[in-house]
């Protein structure tokens, strides 16, 4: 068969299957024909039959799938935030200078005791609970390590006493003595000094200091 004659048998093919194509439901693609079935016509050897307006843009999965735009795959989902770290209600408060005990005495004095709801009940009113509320005592460095270990022992339950009454409460209280062992480090005073003197140098020394721990509100 020549060429001009091979020309015309597609072109008649082509044309049957157009006109029996228009009178079938084909799928809206004018790059391929489609036979009455609204499949797409193929040739023997399995090659679908393109239109003279056929493009790239017009390219199905069946004939041509590797110029058919793949979907994109999904976003990957966004990693989890980590959870915002509690904030803390933790600080540490010592009793200063008029509020301090008198010489061997473990009671507290109406400046302590202001200080005290002052510095520590106010904050504590910033927690949404108490862990842990550590309570120590200390003393001056005049006299033997065991009457300070007593004294500093009996001001840190003299303060324990107080809060408590106040409305104070934490998971665990507890209290200890560090007698004479944790002088305040500017405070100096020479021994030398009278006696009395002495006493009133080292009045910073006369102690309770209170840490509180736990969360916020």
């Amino acid at each position: 068969m020549n060429t001009a004659k091979l020309t015309r048998v597609i072109a008649a093919a082509t044309l049957g299957l157009s006109v029996s194509a228009a009178s079938a439901q084909v799928p809206n693609n004018d790059g391929y024909l489609f036979d009455t079935r609204g499949l797409v016509a193929k040739s023997g050897f399995g090659l679908c039959w393109k239109t003279t307006r056929w493009t790239p843009a017009m390219a199905i999965a069946e004939c041509d799938p590797d110029l058919v735009k793949k979907p994109a795959p999904p976003a990957p989902a966004p990693a989890a935030a980590a959870p915002a770290k509690p904030k803390a209600c933790n600080f540490t408060y010592a009793l200063q200078s008029d509020a301090t005990f008198a010489f061997g005495k473990a009671d507290l004095n109406a400046a302590g005791k202001k200080q005290l709801d002052d510095n520590v009940i106010a904050k504590l009113g910033n927690c949404a609970s108490v862990k842990l509320m550590l309570i120590t005592g200390h003393t001056d460095r005049i006299g033997s390590h065991e009457a300070n270990q007593k004294l500093s022992e009996k001001r840190a339950d003299a303060v324990k006493a107080y809060l408590a009454s106040k409305g104070a409460k934490a998971g665990s209280v507890e209290t200890m003595g560090a007698g004479k062992t944790q002088p305040v480090p500017a405070v100096k005073c020479d021994d030398k000094l009278p006696r009395k003197k002495l006493i009133e140098c080292l009045a910073p020394n006369r102690r309770v200091v209170v840490e509180v721990q736990g969360p916020a509100k």
